[in-house]
């Protein structure tokens, strides 16, 4: 974990893949715990300390994750959240595609819209290109903002907030996430990762109205590494 931006009522952290923002059967120390530990030692609270999950990351997702430090931010945070005002940009690394793959990758944007259907049993969610009984309509930007001779990065927006689903919607169009077994990787990263990051959030703030930008640095690593110093030109969002 490592702190971002905090201040009175907000705390942004960056997550590593292998930290779980919640407990769940697994019993790990979840990343919310972390948090509080930190904010406890930082500023020497007696007590319990206050801290508000507003959204989550999956596990072998890294990069930012925003808590609500006060009792005040969190309602109007997930306020924020549901209304779609808090700007989360993505980053994801996918293997050159097939022949037969429906990417588009010539740097500009492009728009996916899909209808999901969340498989609870599977944990897995299935996108459609039509409406289909119990789906929900999902919609992202992307672009390819990076190449090397084996793997793209592209640059996600979401529009919509469905489970799995920029892994499942990249892995419709043949550009499953490197590493991603359950969505059509070939094969499994060594550290049990996906290559997807939490990019860059963007909002103004629940108290004190100023507009906060954080950026999460990429996993340390090779390909990581490799591809976004090749990143020359940034594009405005969509």
């Amino acid at each position: 974990m490592e702190v971002i931006y905090e201040d009175n009522h907000i705390i942004i952290v960056s997550k590593s893949s292998s930290e779980i923002v919640q407990g769940d059967k697994t019993g790990d120390t979840p990343l919310s715990e972390t948090v509080k530990q930190y904010i406890k030692e930082a500023y020497a609270k007696p007590g319990n300390v206050f801290l508000g999950v507003v959204h989550r990351l999956d596990r072998p997702v890294s990069g930012l994750v925003l808590f609500a430090r006060t009792s005040k931010a969190l309602p109007r945070l997930n306020t924020m959240f549901a209304g779609g005002d808090v700007h989360k940009t993505y980053w994801a690394i996918v293997p050159q595609p097939s022949a037969q793959a429906s990417a588009q990758l010539d740097g500009q944007w492009h728009t996916l819209t899909h209808w999901i259907v969340r498989n609870e049993k599977q944990n897995k969610s299935y996108a459609y290109d039509r409406e289909v009984p119990q789906s929900k309509r999902a919609i992202l930007d992307y672009r390819l903002i990076a190449s090397s001779d084996r793997y793209n990065l592209l640059e996600v927006n979401l529009h919509t907030g469905r489970h799995h689903q920029i892994r499942c919607q990249l892995a419709k169009i043949g550009c499953p996430i490197k590493g991603d077994l359950k969505y059509g990787s070939k094969r499994s990263n060594p550290d049990g990762s996906i290559c997807l990051h939490s990019r860059r959030v963007e909002f103004i703030h629940p108290v004190s109205k100023q507009p906060i930008i954080a950026e999460a640095p990429v996993p340390d690593d090779n390909l990581w590494h490799a591809l976004t110093d090749s990143i020359t030109t940034q594009v405005p969002h969509k």
